[in-house]
């Protein structure tokens, strides 16, 4: 009896507490606006303390229930969050948001469904806003724009080709045989960054392995199809650490893209024009030819030899007559110097109301190329709608269609002499090569093409459409003062189909003989289908504790098929492949499925100690067990010192130290798995043959350990904040080529190889040198380094195969050095002679805003050291045309010099320093008072303007060999371009 009565007792007084607390509640209205006075729709306003929370509609107003002795907290991206109590309150609330100039309360993800404020993260998250990326310097596709704002990256492009072609390696190199770039995330949908070959290796045989496609074709990425104008944000989680929620795709980092949404309120439109000029940044020049030098092409002057004295004289005259009919050429600038002309509108539209909001936007973009007949162009149209179905479930779709067309010529390496660069490099300015009143070109006598008709006559185009399609769900499941429960879901499809066209007609000079021409046509489909689902539960006993736990499944689907048609002996002008008296075909097809599952625990102890751990497992068709999970661990913690009762500094406002560890992986190739066979054909007979290379089904996958600690430092209320970061990675397990015995019947064996580490710095400072009503001035600063090594190696040395040959300079993996050294011969002995990686990097990057409507903003980027093997200046002097081949150096000229040396020093290994001004824009508000035009806008940019290096190159920025492991390797690329542009811009 007495039991049930102290239950009773017990019960009554829970109830009368309840009820006493309900008693005390009150109804709690305000609105959240900025300092201008302008509503801020989709604050989110929370109690503190509590899961209760409310989000403020089109007119920034916002309604909720609480205790008169509880208080709200306030937040809004962009905004520093703010604390209001209750105690005593008026209402309605006016809230007043300040913008956050430290950028502490940004918020950064943590997991696939999680998020944190800045101050509180323990990984160094490099964040590209919109105004970051587009708001300077448009540049012409999205990859180009990252170029020297990710800090930790390493970007290289490997051409100038119009289209796009950028490799980016994030804190070092993470394989030398598997996938080097990061997996990149839009709305939640992985896409595709393939880099996919035309064929064009059928002609320039620039791997001269047999197969029509190669890593040197000068082909694009995919992930230049975006539309820069359409995101919102970039997040890029640089290493394990931070992207191990990824597991097998995020070895080499993860760069999460957010496009624009639509924001509760009256219709907003805008348009905007950008109308602009590009040329070449940079033209080496040519050598100035005299008779004397000219004769030199024909053979020695102290020749006896018959051929090389009637060589020599005809060359003579050929000179002469060319030089009194005033027909000494500039080849070069006639090849690479046309002005293009650039064109892009763009006009969106976005609103909605507090249940339903919505962006849309649609885009036409169109660019001339430096070379006659190349350009791109590219058309897309955007969707994105998000829908408060009930108070608790939401829903959202993001979609979008792209439409683009490149048309980028011919160049990077060749070992046919029939590409631009490579052709011009042998070809002396008095050699005709102009198209005769008849029609017809002249043949080059010193190249196997005539550069100008190549030019003319050939196409090669990759032509792309892809849709893209996301969405997200969020269902609330349960929700009490303390908890909440919800569900959420995301995924979406990735669809692209590129049609490629290269055409090489019969009549040009170098399809005269037994191919009679080349027809190569192409048709890629690429699917990437994904999904996550998980449940996600904020925990809060009281104010000072919140625990947020995430359990969750995940899925991906990938399906590549790339067939090529390689027809030859083609029939007239005719350009159907089956107009041909010969066709090969090619087909390469690949698929994969992963399936994971992963938990992830946040904790937040009073606001100044956070801690995080988590584990995803994967199992994946690419793996050599499909059926085996692989288990990627993380944690972390972060210590917000100034948050602690303690601090008492008006100097330091945020002190935050932080420390996090993580593992990712890198699956194993199809032919390191199995044994693949290869199509043949013997007396006519067709069969298949087994290919040399050894697969092994028990081969493990590579795998990523990274530890990061950093501080971060916020000083003056914000108006100069720093990071500091430190990290170590390991990647063991390389996937590596080792030679067998010949009587296994096989060249080599895949292995497990190898062992490499990354050990870098990263430092950002962000300053407001100025800031009063009439002045704003922002100014940022980052540093970074990278130093890799390889620590084991269970295979001899070995070249990677990323360059031409240590007699000219070349990648060289070697126990117990930096695995991007450049070996060459020095004194007769094969040594390290340089190294790809940068001595270091410094962007600088300001904002000078005048009285809020004249702004200036300009980005400096300087890497310092980092070689390349500079071969366009090989083929210049072995055609003897480069512009200092006839400086006097010692006894000989300058040209001859070099070429003395080739095989016994590395004169073709150069330091690719620079210093180049990536973007300058002044833009110009207008002024206005109308209730219809809010806002017109009027600006002048330039990319890539100014360029101060001492490497005698094209651009110190080069990668012949795409997107893979090797970089820096120069065979007469595209030259880069200089944009100028003019910016017009409406707000209705």
């Amino acid at each position: 009896m007495s039991k049930r009565l102290t239950l009773l007792c017990a019960l009554f007084c829970m109830l009368a507490s309840s009820f006493a607390v309900k008693a005390q509640s009150v109804s709690v209205n305000g609105v959240v606006h900025d300092k201008t006075g302008n509503p801020l729709s989709g604050a989110s306003v929370t109690v503190k303390g509590t899961a209760q929370n409310a989000v403020t509609g089109a007119d920034g107003k916002f309604q909720l229930t609480a205790s008169a002795n509880q208080s709200l907290v306030i937040s809004f991206t962009g905004y520093a969050t703010k604390t209001v109590s209750l105690r005593n309150a008026t209402y309605p609330l006016k809230v007043v948001l300040e913008e956050d100039a430290a950028q502490l309360d940004e918020v950064v993800v943590t997991g696939l469904a999680t998020t944190v404020k800045r101050r509180n993260s323990a990984n160094a998250v490099a964040v590209v806003s919109a105004k970051d990326l587009t708001g300077t310097a448009p540049a012409q596709t999205f990859d180009a724009a990252l170029n020297g704002k990710i800090v930790g990256a390493n970007i290289t492009a490997n051409s100038g080709a119009p289209g796009g072609g950028i490799s980016v390696k994030m804190r070092g190199v993470t394989t030398i045989y598997g996938n080097t770039q990061p997996l990149y995330v839009i709305d939640g949908v992985y896409v595709s960054n393939r880099t996919v070959s035309t064929g064009l290796n059928a002609v320039t045989r620039a791997s001269d392995n047999g197969s029509i496609t190669s890593d040197q074709d000068n082909g694009t990425n995919r992930i230049a199809d975006i539309n820069p104008a359409d995101i919102e944000n970039i997040e890029i989680l640089k290493g394990a650490s931070a992207a191990a929620i990824y597991g097998s795709q995020a070895a080499a980092g993860v760069v999460i893209i957010t496009t624009k949404k639509g924001k509760s309120g009256k219709t907003r439109i805008n348009v905007s024009q950008d109308l602009g000029v590009l040329s070449a940044s940079h033209l080496l020049g040519q050598r100035q030819f005299t008779a004397e030098t000219a004769a030199n092409l024909g053979g020695s002057a102290t020749s006896t030899n018959p051929a090389t004295i009637a060589a020599r004289a005809a060359i003579r005259q050929q000179f002469l007559d060319a030089q009194a009919a005033g027909k000494i050429y500039d080849y070069e600038k006639e090849l690479y110097g046309e002005k293009g002309f650039i064109r892009n509108s763009r006009i969106s539209l976005n609103g909605g109301n507090d249940k339903t909001t919505f962006f849309l936007s649609s885009g036409t973009q169109k660019e001339d190329g430096i070379i006659k007949g190349t350009g791109y162009q590219r058309s897309s149209i955007r969707l994105n709608v998000d829908h408060r179905i009930t108070n608790t479930v939401k829903v959202g779709l993001t979609s979008s269609y792209t439409n683009s067309s490149s048309d980028r010529g011919v160049t990077n390496n060749d070992n046919a002499s029939v590409s631009f660069g490579v052709a011009l490099a042998g070809t002396p300015g008095f050699m005709e090569l102009h198209k005769n009143p008849n029609g017809s070109y002249p043949r080059n006598g010193f190249s196997s093409s005539n550069f100008l008709e190549t030019r003319d006559k050939m196409k090669n185009n990759e032509t792309i459409n892809r849709f893209t399609t996301g969405f997200n769900f969020e269902a609330g499941l349960q929700q009490s003062e303390k908890s909440v429960t919800k569900l959420v879901a995301r995924g979406g499809i990735d669809f692209y189909h590129l049609k490629s066209f290269v055409l090489f007609p019969s009549s040009l000079q170098f399809e005269e003989g037994a191919t009679g021409g080349h027809n190569i046509q192409g048709n890629v489909n690429e699917l990437n289908t994904n999904w996550n689902a998980g449940l996600v539960n904020v925990f809060r006993p009281n104010e000072n504790l919140s625990f947020t736990t995430t359990a969750a499944l995940t899925h991906e689907y990938g399906s590549y098929d790339n067939i090529i048609n390689n027809a030859t002996q083609l029939i007239g002008s005719e350009t159907n492949i089956n107009q041909a008296g010969a066709i090969n075909v090619t087909q390469r097809r690949t698929s994969y499925r992963n399936d994971g599952q992963f938990v992830h625990e946040e904790v937040s102890i009073n606001d100044y100690l956070n801690i995080t751990a988590g584990v995803r497992f994967d199992k994946s068709t690419n793996n050599g067990d499909h059926k085996k999970y692989l288990a990627y661990p993380k944690g972390s913690v972060a210590l917000n010192l100034s948050k602690m009762p303690f601090w008492k500094s008006n100097l330091i406002n945020d002190l935050k130290l932080r420390a996090a560890y993580g593992e990712s992986g890198n699956f194993p190739s199809f032919s390191s798995r199995f044994i693949t066979l290869g199509g043949t054909n013997i007396g006519g007979l067709a069969g298949s043959r087994v290919d040399l290379g050894w697969g092994d089904p028990s081969i493990k996958a590579e795998r990523q350990t990274e530890l990061e600690v950093g501080v971060d430092m916020s000083l003056f209320n914000g108006r100069l904040n720093l990071e500091l970061s430190y990290y170590n990675k390991l990647i063991k397990d390389l996937l590596l080529l080792s030679d067998v015995q010949g009587s296994t019947g096989f060249a080599s064996k895949w292995v497990n190889g190898g062992n490499l580490r990354n050990r870098g710095i990263e430092v950002g400072l962000r300053t407001t040198p100025v800031s009063n009503k009439n002045l704003q001035w922002n100014s940022n600063v980052n540093f970074w380094l990278n130093r890799s090594k390889m620590t084991k190696l269970d295979v001899p040395a070995f070249d990677p195969g990323s360059a031409f040959g240590a007699g000219f300079g070349s990648l060289f993996i070697e126990e117990g050095k930096s695995v991007s050294q450049i070996q060459s011969n020095r004194g007769g002995v094969v040594t390290q002679v340089g190294d790809m990686e940068p001595d270091f990097q410094m962007n600088f990057f300001n904002e000078i805003t005048f009285k809020k409507n004249l702004s200036l903003r300009f980005l400096l980027h300087w890497k310092n050291g980092g070689d390349n093997v500079n071969l366009t200046q090989l083929l210049s002097d072995l055609g003897r045309t480069s512009v200092d081949y006839d400086e006097v150096k010692g006894n000989s000229t300058a040209g001859a010099t070099r070429l003395s040396q080739l095989g016994v020093e590395a004169p073709y290994v150069q330091d690719a320093s620079f210093v180049r001004l990536r973007e300058i824009g002044l833009y110009y508000r207008l002024p206005l008072t109308s209730k219809v035009l809010q806002n017109v806008r009027v600006g002048v940019s330039a990319n890539n303007f100014f360029t101060w290096t001492n490497y005698k190159g094209y651009d110190p920025e080069v990668s012949n060999f795409g997107a893979g492991f090797g970089a820096g390797v120069d065979v007469a690329p595209f030259p880069p371009s200089k944009r100028l542009q003019f910016h017009l811009s409406f707000d209705f």
